[in-house]
């Protein structure tokens, strides 16, 4: 599997964090760049959950090796910070070479 470009689990932040927590900020890392953006805080819970595609019929998000649920309003949170991490690094991001792309520059 290719590593993201994203390190947002790593990213450092005042909360209690626990397995959750960073399984979480890794999901949010290997999320399409262009998904992200297509994010409307207004959806509703509904919205995000179909939009999302991996939520259960309990309204939680899938993932594994979790501690706990994951509900829409900490999904909501979570995916806030990781859209300012992304606009906040990306152009640092872009002016890298990227080895996987024949233009030599990334495009997160």
């Amino acid at each position: 599997m290719e590593q993201p470009i994203w390190n947002f689990e790593q990213e450092p932040y005042e909360e209690h964090a626990d397995e959750t927590s960073y399984n979480l900020r890794a999901y949010f890392d290997r999320m399409d760049d262009a998904k992200m953006q297509q994010y409307d805080p207004a959806w509703s819970d509904g919205q995000l959950m179909q939009w999302d595609d991996n939520f259960t019929n309990e309204n939680t998000l899938l993932l594994a090796c979790c501690e706990r649920d994951i509900e829409p309003e900490e999904y909501r949170r979570v995916i806030a910070q990781a859209i300012a991490y992304r606009h906040r690094v990306r152009p640092f991001l872009s002016a890298l070479p990227d080895p996987n792309h024949s233009s030599g520059v990334r495009n997160p």
